[in-house]
């Protein structure tokens, strides 16, 4: 049996394609959506969020971490300055300071020394007038252990008014309040008028005993 007619069989598709009008549009071709295009399922929105989600995790702890370098940096530099001041300042002032108290060492071990000085020596005239013994002085004697006792007397006068030329400290009274200058410090230059009633005071000590001395030695020679 014969088949049944198509008459789509004959139809020419390039001839009904050149007959058409070129001002025509083409009929839109509908294409597939690429995977780009393709709407995100809710998995893997989920997925991006926690993908996120852990960057900015990982970018505030690396901005901690900055901000904590920072501030070490900062202290640094600030520890750094500090340094660097006060190296300067204490290099400045120790280079002034340490001549100025190696002099004034060099000053008070001099000033040391004439203290021990003064005072071995006030120490012997002290120790030589306490052990005069008048008890112990006779007519025969008399003449010689006065003189003796006399010169004693002299030496520690002479020695005390040297030493109280040299240290104020001694010039002063055991009541009176200290004065500006610093006691145990000799005195630059010594006044002369001071020295002039040094001078009349140890006369004044001395001639009233030196007239004794004469009397009695006047007195044995009459009885020779």
């Amino acid at each position: 049996m014969a088949a049944d007619f198509d008459a789509t069989e004959f139809v020419d598709e390039d001839l009904r394609r050149s007959q058409r009008s070129p001002y025509q549009a083409p009929t839109p071709v509908s294409a597939a959506p690429g995977p780009d295009q393709r709407a995100s399922s809710r998995e893997e929105v989920e997925q991006r969020l926690t993908m996120l989600q852990s960057r900015l995790a990982e970018l505030k702890r690396e901005q901690d971490e900055f901000e904590r370098e920072r501030v070490v940096c900062e202290e640094t530099r600030r520890r750094q300055i500090e340094f660097t001041t006060g190296r300067e300042e204490l290099i400045r002032e120790l280079s002034r300071g340490v001549p100025l108290l190696e002099q004034e060492e060099f000053n008070l071990r001099r000033e040391a020394e004439q203290i021990a000085k003064s005072l071995k020596e006030l120490k012997d005239a002290l120790v030589k007038l306490q052990a005069i013994q008048q008890d112990g002085w006779t007519r025969e004697n008399l003449s010689a252990e006065l003189s003796r006792a006399m010169g004693v007397v002299d030496h520690a006068r002479m020695e005390w008014n040297t030493a109280r030329l040299k240290f104020a400290v001694l010039s002063r009274k055991p009541d009176e309040p200290a004065s500006g200058a610093e006691p145990g410090r000799p005195l630059a230059t010594a006044d002369p008028r001071k020295l002039r009633d040094l001078a009349l005071t140890g006369l004044a000590y001395t001639w009233p005993i030196a007239l004794v001395g004469l009397g009695i030695l006047v007195v044995l020679l009459l009885k020779g």
